[in-house]
Order: structure tokens, then sequence, then C-alpha cells
């Protein structure tokens, strides 16, 4: 009569065997697995003193470089100040607006951390229903501050 760990050895074995065969082989069908690039590593443990300083500083590093694209308080008010000296006429009761040509201006104008929000694809986004093809400055100005 087997053992018990003889009996789990054995179970094992049957299973790899079969397992392998279901999956055709150890070798892979496709070669750009050996290529795809590692995305995800573990904590650090916590006698990992090393990795764990390592983690906090590049963790710091990369909430100053985002920091660092935010816009502060003066070149929000500039943006505004800009998008209100172009605005399109007529204005739709209280609200000013603006259209794709002045809004592409005031991009040049606004500085290269806003030059992300001036594309085609977000002016599109914030177009709805005007008979003028603008966009209300107030959402644009709201949008930037969201995303910003």
């Amino acid at each position: 009569k087997k053992s018990e760990q003889e009996l789990k050895d054995e179970e094992m074995e049957l299973f790899t065997k079969y397992y392998m065969e279901w999956k055709g082989g150890k070798t892979s069908s496709n070669a750009s697995y050996t290529n795809i690039p590692r995305f995800y590593y573990r904590l650090p443990a916590e006698d990992e003193v090393l990795l764990q300083k390592l983690r906090e500083e590049s963790r710091a590093v990369f909430l100053q470089r985002k920091s660092r694209e935010l816009l502060d308080n003066e070149e929000l008010q500039n943006l505004w100040f800009l998008l209100d000296k172009h605005q399109t006429p007529p204005m739709i009761g209280e609200e000013a607006m603006i259209n794709y040509e002045n809004f592409l201006k005031v991009g040049e104008k606004a500085g290269p951390k806003c030059k992300q929000f001036f594309t085609a694809k977000i002016f599109a986004k914030l177009l709805h229903n005007d008979p003028y093809g603008r966009i209300s400055i107030m959402q644009f100005f709201n949008y930037v501050m969201r995303k910003g």
C-alpha cells in the first residue's frame, strides 16, 4: 500500500502530464509571448527596505512631475482672460461662446501647459447644437479645471 505522500506525488505527476498534453506541450505557439514586457511587480515586503525606499522615491518623482503639468492660479487667470478676449458674438443669454478659429488662436497664446486642451477632439466633445458652431467658454474652462 502506498503512503499519502506517494499518492499526492503520483496525482501531481498525472495532472502535469495530462495538462501538458491538453495544452499542447511545453512550447508556446506564439513567439511574441517572450517579448511581452512585465507590467506587474509585487509590493515590497516590510523587510525589503531598499525596495520600499525606491518605491517611495519613484512615487514622489511621479507626483512632482504631474503637479508641474497642472495649471497654477495665474495660468488659469490668463487662460480665462484670453478666452474672454476672443469670444465670438452673438452671446446666447449670459453665455459667452467661442468658435474654432478663435479657439485655436487662444491655444497658440495660452502657453505650452495649455496646449493639450486645444485640440479638435476636445472642441468637438464640447460642441452642443450651437447654430454658429461654437462652444461655451465656461464649459471649456470648467473642462480644463477638471482635467488639468
